[in-house]
């Protein structure tokens, strides 16, 4: 375990990062779901890949109701992976203006009461 463990009040587990280095992108790919990205993150978005902001919001994201949602790309029946999740570097292509869904990975409410599912999918959780 590293010396840069996480951990986070309320959670009954902590993160180690070093373990995505021998993870193959699990938190990125798997079953669909929204990836929220709140309208004032897109100008820095956009930027970071060097485009305006209408041409990032029609490449990338998927309008759910009244919010954006970063688009999937399916690979098999019931497995998508983010669009911006690089196989071939096993990371995000834009990883340091990634949205905060993304950020606070795995310190989501819903892992409170369901650390079992976490644990399966994410080799980093440890006891807190």
């Amino acid at each position: 375990m590293s010396d840069r463990v996480i951990s986070k009040s309320g959670f009954d587990y902590s993160f180690d990062p070093e373990a995505c280095r021998e993870c193959t992108g699990n938190c990125c790919t798997g079953e669909s779901g929204y990836i929220w990205v709140a309208v004032q993150k897109i100008p820095e978005m956009a930027a970071y890949l060097g485009i305006d902001n209408s041409e990032f919001i029609k490449k990338f994201l998927k309008k759910e109701g009244y919010r954006y949602s970063i688009k999937e790309i399916q690979r098999a029946e019931g497995e998508y992976d983010c669009i911006f999740f690089d196989r071939t570097i096993l990371g995000c292509m834009i990883y340091p203006v990634r949205p905060l869904q993304c950020r606070t990975f795995p310190f989501w409410d819903y892992f409170k009461d369901n650390e079992e599912e976490l644990r399966n999918e994410c080799p980093g959780i440890c006891r807190a």
